[in-house]
């Protein structure tokens, strides 16, 4: 069996391997690393999870494996998966070949990186899409305190068992089983809303939901083969503008899997983007 002691030192060396990076993360953010070397992130990983390997997934069980299991949990760029196929695929059938997840626990690089981005203050009403494992909300309810978060979860097993970690650790913020495109209404408005789900539109309800200079952080999907982190400042007044911050991969939202034209989302076609070479290298811009 593995130890707090244990625990403790892999959540240090996973921050320090966090520390190395030099854009997003804990930079200009002590209350992150505090909460992030707080909140012990094995408390909110299934007892067996899938772990992503090169062309297909393989079952860690906490019973069997307990040092693998927990090395997992802190390797600071591998998420693992929670479920598959909205669960359809059973974690007792064994190691899968579907890559049709649904849920994960994200990596803590990535995990960290978004809060850095949505930067919460004390008191902060927050509005979280997508539980999952219940990880996020933890450290959300470290920064702003448990009452002032609202964390939706359209899987009602997975809302419940998130609901009961935090419970377990005497953490009580509104946990709610909807559909998080629709928001919430009923809390709002909220200083801060993210989403742990990527969109391929920003629902125009998040934005009526919001006050004059709330941050919105969300993955979106783009046409460049990854999704991007986009941070968007509201004005309170249903629009909101903002900008991408490095590339990463979320699963969608349920309601936004259906593909669409990416000129019908507003992306630039390849014929408007603009390419420009000197001595200083090569750009390429939007109009």
């Amino acid at each position: 069996m593995t130890t707090t002691a244990e625990s403790a030192a892999l959540r240090d060396a996973c921050a320090h391997e966090i520390d190395k990076r030099t854009r997003g993360h804990f930079n200009n953010r002590p209350w992150l690393r505090e909460a992030y070397l707080h909140i012990p992130r094995e408390h909110f990983v299934p007892d067996r999870v899938w772990q992503l390997k090169k062309r297909h997934c393989t079952v860690l069980d906490r019973a069997t494996q307990p040092e693998e299991w927990l090395a997992a949990i802190y390797q600071s760029r591998a998420p693992l998966i929670t479920q598959v196929s909205d669960g359809t695929v059973r974690i007792e059938d064994g190691p899968t070949y579907s890559t049709d997840f649904t849920s994960s626990i994200s990596c803590s690089a990535v995990v960290v990186d978004m809060l850095h981005y949505l930067d919460p203050q004390p008191g902060d009403r927050v509005l979280e899409i997508g539980t999952g494992t219940g990880y996020s909300t933890a450290l959300l309810c470290h920064r702003v305190g448990a009452e002032n978060v609202v964390s939706i979860e359209i899987d009602k097993g997975l809302a419940e068992a998130a609901n009961a970690r935090l419970r377990r650790l005497g953490l009580h913020p509104l946990v709610v089983t909807a559909d998080g495109e629709d928001g919430y209404s009923s809390h709002g408005p909220y200083d801060r809303i993210i989403s742990t789900a990527a969109v391929r539109k920003v629902p125009q309800v998040w934005l009526h939901q919001a006050r004059k200079g709330t941050v919105i952080v969300t993955p979106i999907d783009t046409p460049y083969g990854c999704d991007g982190l986009l941070r968007l400042v509201c004005d309170g007044a249903g629009s909101a503008e903002g900008r991408l911050h490095g590339g990463l991969s979320f699963m969608k939202l349920r309601g936004q899997r259906e593909r669409l034209s990416y000129g019908e989302l507003g992306w630039p076609e390849w014929d408007q983007l603009q390419v420009q070479i000197g001595p200083d290298g090569q750009k390429v811009r939007a109009p």
